[in-house]
This record gives structure tokens, sequence and C-alpha cells, in this order.
């Protein structure tokens, strides 16, 4: 019975123990598991590559020399590989991080531009425009009809009534020869109606003299064009010398607007490119012109040009002194290259936008930029038709990715600060 007993427990040890044993060999053998195996395929990577520098992703300016937790969170510092960093003095950034930091990208295109450029001026009288009434002998007011500078005068309205006796004796030398047929005399006749018209009498005059025979010892001048008097020379019961400007008028068809323009917007000026004029008498009212004149000389002070535009003015709407805006659009005679203003960059020093690249790499062009208009700026050299640069986000590219060797601007912190143990 003893016996029996001791046999039993021997051979349930040594089922147990096969088991045992079996199970043993069968879980050496077996293979790891798929995470094991991915990590251990992980550290074996990353430890051939190389490493550049550790730095805190919520920090990416301050770089460190060695790994370590973050000075300025609760994490531990994360490496920066040298082949996440493109070689050619752009940058590399994944995926996921372009999609986080939300970088839009555009492309650079041709195509023919409008450009405008905007200018507060006030307007003035046409100079070219202008007439002069003078005296071309001696004599006296005996009437004056405008008697106010800036009066509103139409063409033949009466401006004054003239005595001189220059004027008498030449009417009466002509109108002795009108009646007259010989033909020498019919030389003389045409000497002395040109002598009355040299003399400054009008010509109206002369035909009433052909007309009626009758020698009248005060002439009336009227007004050559319609405009307003700006000068009058002259009072009633006055007398004057040859050479006198009795009235001076300007003319209101036409108008000029002479605007100031930054010096720095030169190069968008084009002579006789159209423009349009609002002023802030008439609101929701256009006139339209042309652009005459760049004024020679800059403003010592402001460092602006003035341009002169002439505008219509047919009804007679604007006056001098009015404050207008002037308008001016120049269209581009062949296609330009354009990107959007907001890719552009101005250092101060220099002015560049981010091109993105194939594989999420990103590089910095040079570039030469021409005038703005649209929201689109004219490149004039850098880039080429159809390369793709980065409209926002350029600032958190360079931060994420260690721009800094190729935007100067923007410093970083040299690597070799130490770790928070």
């Amino acid at each position: 019975m003893k016996y029996s007993g001791v046999l039993a427990r021997s051979i349930i040890g040594l089922v147990v123990g096969v088991a045992i044993g079996w199970w043993w060999a069968h879980q050496s053998r077996a293979p790891s598991s798929p995470s094991a195996s991915n990590q251990a395929m992980s550290i074996q990577s990353n430890a051939e590559r190389k490493v550049l520098y550790w730095h805190d992703p919520m920090a990416p300016g301050q770089r460190f020399d060695k790994p370590g937790k973050s000075p300025y969170m609760d994490m531990q510092l994360e490496p920066v590989y040298a082949d996440e960093v493109d070689t050619a003095g752009g940058a590399k950034v994944s995926g996921d991080m372009v999609q986080n930091l939300g970088i839009r990208v555009g492309k650079a295109r041709k195509a023919l531009t409008q450009q405008r450029l905007t200018a507060v001026g006030s307007v003035g009288f046409d100079e070219h425009l202008v007439q002069i009434v003078q005296a071309r002998v001696a004599g006296y007011v005996t009437r004056l009809h405008i008697k106010a500078p800036l009066d509103r005068v139409k063409q033949a309205e009466p401006l004054a009534d003239i005595t001189s006796p220059e004027w008498l004796q030449a009417q009466q030398e002509y109108a002795a020869l009108l009646d007259d047929k010989n033909d020498y005399v019919l030389a003389v006749k045409d000497a002395a109606r040109r002598r009355l018209l040299i003399l400054g009498i009008p010509e109206s005059a002369v035909r009433e003299l052909e007309r009626t025979r009758v020698v009248r010892q005060t002439v009336t001048l009227t007004a050559p064009i319609d405009g307003v008097v700006t000068e009058l020379g002259v009072r009633e019961g006055a007398t004057f010398a040859p050479g006198t400007a009795l009235f001076r008028i300007n003319g209101l068809r036409t108008v000029w607007i002479n605007a100031a323009i930054p010096e720095a917007q030169r190069h968008m000026i084009l002579l006789s490119s159209s423009v349009t004029a609002r002023a802030t008498g008439w609101p929701g009212v256009t006139f339209n012109g042309r652009l005459e004149a760049l004024l020679p000389g800059v403003d010592p002070v402001s460092r602006t040009l003035t341009l002169r535009a002439v505008v219509s003015n047919a009804d007679g709407r604007l006056s001098p002194g009015m404050f207008v805006t002037l308008d001016l659009s120049q269209p581009s005679r062949e296609p330009e290259l354009l990107v959007p203003s907001e890719a552009v960059i101005v250092t101060g020093q220099r002015t560049v936008v981010i091109v993105a690249r194939d594989a999420g790499t990103f590089s910095v062009a040079n570039v030469t930029t021409g005038g703005e208009a649209d929201g689109m700026t004219v490149i004039q050299s850098g880039l080429e038709e159809g390369q793709s640069v980065v409209l926002s986000g350029q600032f958190l590219i360079d931060s994420e990715a260690s721009l800094t060797q190729t935007v100067n601007r923007l410093d970083a912190t040299p690597a070799g600060a130490e770790a928070r143990p």
C-alpha cells in the first residue's frame, strides 16, 4: 500500500516536468510580437541616424547638445536628425507638421497686371487755356463790364468799353477807303484793315465798321473764351499804356490736378495713362482724364514727386482749390510673373519668399519685386513660373525646422545650452 502511493507521486511529477519542458521549448522558439519587433527596429534605425542636436518642440529655437529634460516643459528633449535638415540650404518638415502649422502654398504664375496708384491732390487752372487781353495802344476805360476778379465770363461777352485816339484815327482812315474801287486803293484798304487788327481792335468791331461805315469813339473788348477772370488790371475811368494786361482769363473746360506720390512709386508712372478723379464736394461723381506730366524735383521733406493730370470739366463742377482723390490705372504690356503678396517677406536688407519643393522640403529664394495690385506682387527675378511658394506659416517653418542658416534675420540660440537634469 505504501509502495503504490510513492509510485503515483512519481508518475505525477514526471508528467508535470514534461509539460513544463514542452512549454518552455515552444515559448523560446516563438517569434517576437509585432510591436516588440517594430520597437527594436526603430531603436536600431534611430541609432544609425546622425543626431545634430536636441530641442524642445515647444521651444524649437533653443538647441541642446545632449539629451535630457527640457528646462521649459516637463518632458524629454527630442533629437533632430541630419536627414531631417535639407543640406541644400533649405529645410524638411514632415507632412503632419505642415498640416499642424496650417501652411498654405500657392503657385507663381504669369498674367497681365493692372497696376493702380491712388494719390491725393488739388484742382488748379489749366494754364494751357489762359488768355491775356492786353492793350496795344494807349487809352482809358470808359465803362467796365467785369468789375471783380473770379467773375465767370462767356466767349464774346463784353469786358470793357475802351476809348483810344489811335484806334479812332485808324478807323477813320479805313472808313475813308471803303467806298473807293481803285485797284491801288484796294491794296491800301487791305493794309488799313490789317492795321486795325494789329492795334487790337476786335474783329467784330471791324466788321461792324465795314457794314455801317460809322466810326465809333469807343470800342468794346469781348472775352476770347469761356472762363474766369483771374486778374483785373484796370478800373473804370483809368488810363492805360501800351502793353498793359487788362484782363487775364483762365478757361475751365479742363483743369489740372496736381498730386503728390512717394518717390519709391516713380516706376509706376506712365505718361498719358488714364486717370479717374473723385472730389469730396461731389460724392459718387467721377471725372476722367489722363496723366500729362511728372514735374521735375523731389520735395526734400516729404520725399514726394508731383504729377499733373488733365481732367475734363465741361460742366464746370471742379473748381480750383478743391481736394480730390486721383486713381491711376496702368495695364502691363506683356504678362508678368506674379505671386500673392502675402508670400513676400521684406527683411529690410533683402526680399525673399519661401519656396516649397518636393518631399516636404523648403528653401529661401531672394527675389526682386515690382509693383503690387489686387493682392499680387510682380516678381522681376528670383523665381520661375510654376514654382510653389509658401503663403502662410513662413516663420513657423523657420521655428520648427531651424531655418536660421537660410533666413539670417531669424537668429537662433547657438548650440551648447545645457539641458535640465
